[in-house]
């Protein structure tokens, strides 16, 4: 016997013909196991970001964020407010509430905390960047976060004590780089200020007392 077969993808079969020995024809159809559709799935490492930025963020936020960190969509499309939330009604993720008066050690983004202390974002950011106020990214490319404490509010003033200095003069007293003065500032070895007003607006240091020569 001598089998010939021609598949006819558009129809989803495959027509056969079967020449026996005695010279009889038999033509048949048989259809064709069709394969089923990979399914596509965000991957959890996405949907379980997704849930973290969403207690914080919302959508909008939520897409440029996971924009910068070049991920993508299952169908490898970027990200939108829309496809955010639509992710989040699938993995059934609460959108974000803003809350009401921050709490003690609540995390803000730069411009909520400066509203709170009263300062510029700028300054904020200013202080942020010289490494004196900590700050949070719940992941990379997320806007930075300041926990706001007591102690910061504590620390900041509208006049700086009589004697205490910029940080340019500090470190040229002490003979040290900016950032050793900073780290002392932050370790509590040197008192500081953060003023909010007026020509001496920024960190203010009080400088050690040289100790009287007992000889």
């Amino acid at each position: 016997m001598n089998i010939t077969v021609r598949r006819d993808t558009e129809h989803g079969r495959a027509d056969l013909v079967l020449r026996w020995k005695g010279g009889a024809v038999t033509e048949l159809a048989v259809p064709l196991r069709r394969t089923p559709p990979r399914r596509l799935r965000t991957d959890e490492d996405t949907v379980g970001l997704i849930r973290r930025l969403a207690v914080f963020y919302p959508d909008a936020k939520i897409a440029g964020i996971l924009n910068r960190q070049d991920r993508t969509t299952a169908r490898g499309m970027s990200y939108t407010a829309s496809r955010v939330q639509s992710l989040r009604h699938h993995w059934k993720i609460p959108c974000h509430q803003p809350g009401e008066q921050p709490r003690e050690g609540e995390l803000l983004n730069v411009t909520a905390a400066a509203r709170q202390l009263d300062i510029a974002p700028s300054t904020l950011l200013r202080w942020l960047n010289d490494g004196f106020i900590a700050g949070e990214q719940i992941t990379p490319g997320a806007p930075w976060r300041i926990r706001l404490t007591n102690q910061l509010r504590d620390m900041l003033t509208d006049t700086a004590p009589d004697g205490w200095v910029p940080l340019g003069y500090a470190t040229q007293a002490l003979g040290v780089s900016r950032q050793t003065v900073l780290q002392k500032v932050k370790r509590g070895e040197l008192r500081a200020v953060l003023t909010r007003t007026g020509r001496r607006k920024g960190l203010r240091i009080e400088l050690p007392q040289p100790q009287d020569s007992l000889f």
